[in-house]
């Protein structure tokens, strides 16, 4: 069943009010009328309601809540990626495909190997670009989060950030000994809940 995200200030006892693009989709796409239900996720407390549509208008449309769904759909690892900026639109896909897998949110890095440069309009952009298509993986994916797009940092930065994780792992190509599953298994033998993870990732050629 398809999925929508709202906020806490568009829902008033059991109604709800879905507005923007996602009117649009639910009318003219999916061609939903009254009496259909959809799921409607309250993105700022990761809940779950299964509604019924009662109105249909122009720019917004009107659900009542049937009932608080019980879902389990976000880990309870939180996974941070740092991303150094690759090529045309590899991001997209990387974004796209980590949403779809679980993560917790993505910051772009900026490395001295990136060949893409962007300046701060350009990041702009591509950050409300990235956090659109963020929204999309999530409601394709049954999130219950919207994971967050954080603003292009650089190398250096992510130092200052390292002490917020219980483990950072480096994705080295050249690495002999070590592998993943190795650290992943570290991980399950502690038994600790509430993992924060950060995984660093640069981009198509090694970052220094």
């Amino acid at each position: 069943m398809p999925k929508f995200f709202i906020s806490s200030q568009n829902i008033d006892n059991n109604k709800i009010k879905i507005t923007g693009e996602d009117v649009n989709h639910i009318k003219n796409v999916l061609r939903k009328k009254i009496g259909n239900q959809i799921t409607v996720c309250n993105k700022d407390i990761s809940t779950d309601y299964l509604c019924t549509i009662r109105e249909l208008n122009e720019d917004v449309i009107k659900c009542e809540i049937i009932e608080k769904l019980k879902t389990n759909a976000e880990p309870n690892i939180q996974v941070s990626i740092f991303q150094g900026l690759p090529k045309a639109d590899k991001m997209e896909l990387i974004i796209q495909k980590a949403v779809e897998l679980g993560v917790y949110d993505i910051t772009p890095v900026e490395m001295a190997r990136c060949v893409v440069k962007l300046n701060e309009k350009d990041k702009a952009k591509k950050i409300q670009r990235w956090q659109k298509i963020t929204e999309v993986a999530s409601k394709q994916s049954g999130r219950n989060k919207i994971p967050q797009i954080n603003m292009v940092i650089s190398t250096k930065s992510i130092c200052n950030l390292c002490a917020e994780y219980d483990i950072v792992i480096v994705a080295y190509e050249n690495e002999k000994e070590n592998k993943l599953k190795y650290e992943l298994q570290k991980l399950k033998e502690s038994k600790k809940d509430n993992l924060k993870i950060a995984i660093l990732i640069g981009p198509e050629g090694r970052y220094r």
